[in-house]
């Protein structure tokens, strides 16, 4: 049994370095769009976050249920909820899951449509530029980075 509960571990820790590395390469590569003059270099751009992006999603589909089959294979109770460092991850995770819906979808339609319309026009427009300077998207993207990086200092630290 101590073999599977490393294998959890192990996959929980890849999980967790592919949702970073993904937060990090679609972050630099949206700065880096959002800087952009010509149009298509944006669409070329914005293309080449989505890699990162599914990196993202599919390992933060993952991350959770293989955390809590570790933490039942390391022979913790209630899959670790009665510790303190792992309930506080669990909260913050479900609170940057909760972004998805109700930002990270909406604003994504709405970029789309705004960069459909300025590929149509051959032109990085101001309905795209303030797409890309949307405040709520900004901070949900910081806030996802911190809470990544709480996680992160939690999981190694394990502080309480």
């Amino acid at each position: 049994m101590e073999w599977i509960a490393l294998l959890l571990k192990l996959a929980h820790i890849g999980l967790a370095l592919t949702l970073v590395a993904g937060l990090i390469g679609r972050f630099v590569v949206l700065s880096r769009a959002a800087r952009e003059d010509r149009v298509d270099r944006v669409a070329e751009l914005t293309d080449l976050a989505g890699p990162f992006e599914r990196l993202v999603v599919r390992s933060s589909l993952a991350i959770l249920p293989v955390g809590m089959a570790t933490a039942w294979a390391q022979g913790y109770e209630w899959l670790g909820l009665t510790t303190g460092w792992m309930l506080v991850t669990v909260v913050i995770y479900l609170s940057l899951t909760a972004l998805v819906p109700t930002v990270f979808l909406p604003s994504g339609r709405r970029f789309e449509t705004a960069l459909a319309d300025a590929r149509a026009q051959g032109a990085v427009t101001p309905t795209l530029r303030a797409e890309f300077a949307n405040p709520a998207v900004r901070l949900a993207r910081n806030a996802e980075l911190a809470g990544i990086a709480v996680i992160v200092a939690l999981m190694v630290l394990k502080p309480f």
